[in-house]
């Protein structure tokens, strides 16, 4: 009885990502967010990690200075041909707009998942931290 309370009470920590009619879990600890900009034409990746019941963008990776590139950041050393920005923002959530254009996709070390084979082109995505029962996530869709 006290194991089955104890599985239905526990809430495990995941990044929730809410396309309206459908949620999925992601429980790795951090992730990628990577997409074609829109300008540039080329590869911008951005990496999250949980950070309590916060999102907290890390890093940004970009090979070219343009349109939305941020200013404040620290850049850091690298030989990989593109620019690196250590940032240090969060976030209680962030709206993302997904496109096939673009290539909306999540990286974690284990696996890419195409976002914008998720939604229709353009839809609108949530990302937030949750803290969801136990017994929710594992009948949840997870990416």
């Amino acid at each position: 009885m006290i194991v089955l309370l104890f599985f239905l009470l526990w809430q495990i920590p995941v990044v929730q990502f809410d396309f309206g009619e459908e949620r999925y879990y992601l429980k790795e600890e951090g992730f990628a967010l990577e997409w074609i900009h829109s300008v540039e034409k080329e590869e911008w990746l951005e990496f999250y990690e949980r950070d309590e019941d916060q999102l907290l963008l890390t890093e940004t990776k970009f090979k070219t200075y343009g349109a939305g590139v941020p200013s404040d950041g620290e850049i850091i050393s690298s030989e990989d041909g593109f620019v690196h920005m250590k940032i240090g923002r969060s976030f209680n959530e962030m709206n993302l707009t997904v496109s096939e254009n673009a290539q909306t996709t999540i990286k974690t070390p284990d696996k890419e998942i195409p976002l914008y084979e998720y939604t229709e082109d353009y839809e609108s995505v949530t990302i937030t931290i949750e803290f969801v029962d136990f017994w929710d996530y594992v009948r949840g869709n997870k990416l």
